[in-house]
């Protein structure tokens, strides 16, 4: 998210995986785009040496249908580099809004 920032873009992390709520997504920010960067359970674990259970995991993503049946990015992180990540997205804003600037 530091890295669109210093673009000028304003990025906005949503906790949306914490909400019961589904489209709470849409009530807090409103997005001209949505994007949802998703990453398996065991990678979860292993990028920031969390202490959760499956259940929990499994529990977050039943919570983001919601997000990820409308969102305008889905990638799948598990075997990308943050800068390809940016790349993608960097990408997707380009395409999806050239009005943008950074």
């Amino acid at each position: 998210m530091g890295a669109l920032r210093a673009r000028g873009y304003q990025a906005k992390h949503i906790a949306q995986e914490h909400s019961y709520v589904s489209n709470m997504w849409q009530r807090i920010t409103k997005p001209d785009l949505l994007i949802f960067l998703d990453a398996s359970y065991p990678v979860t674990v292993a990028r920031r040496s969390l202490d959760w259970r499956e259940a929990d995991w499994q529990e977050q993503q039943r919570r983001l249908v919601h997000a990820r049946e409308h969102c305008d990015l889905y990638l799948l992180t598990d075997p990308l580099t943050p800068e390809q990540v940016l790349a993608q997205v960097l990408t997707l804003v380009d395409t999806a809004r050239p009005d943008y600037t950074e």
